[in-house]
């Protein structure tokens, strides 16, 4: 809640973060997982490294998303993972202005 404009919401019926209304994380089903906005590239790679840790079902596969084990990362590492997402849905304007 720390980043610029960002408001609490509901997606698929559990927890969510948006900026500017634009999804970029949800608490999924599995309370073992969170689910992040997050480059297709960047997920291969994350998903390749640790799939233990991160991963991608069938229903995500199309979609810039990823599951993630949280409590499977340290603090900067995930604090990490949701600037990037953040900085995905965030508008031009507010990056800008976020960046100085």
């Amino acid at each position: 809640m720390s980043l610029p404009e960002v408001t609490e919401s509901t997606s698929w019926g559990t927890p969510s973060f948006k900026v500017r209304g634009k999804f970029f994380l949800r608490w999924h089903e599995d309370p073992e997982l969170v689910v992040f906005k997050v480059e297709l590239e960047e997920r291969a790679a994350l998903v390749g490294e640790r799939p233990e840790t991160f991963l991608v079902t069938g229903h995500y596969e199309r979609y810039q998303l990823m599951l993630v084990r949280t409590a499977d990362l340290p603090d900067d590492e995930l604090r990490e993972l949701v600037v990037e997402a953040w900085r995905m849905a965030a508008p031009k304007r507010l990056l800008a202005s976020f960046d100085g």
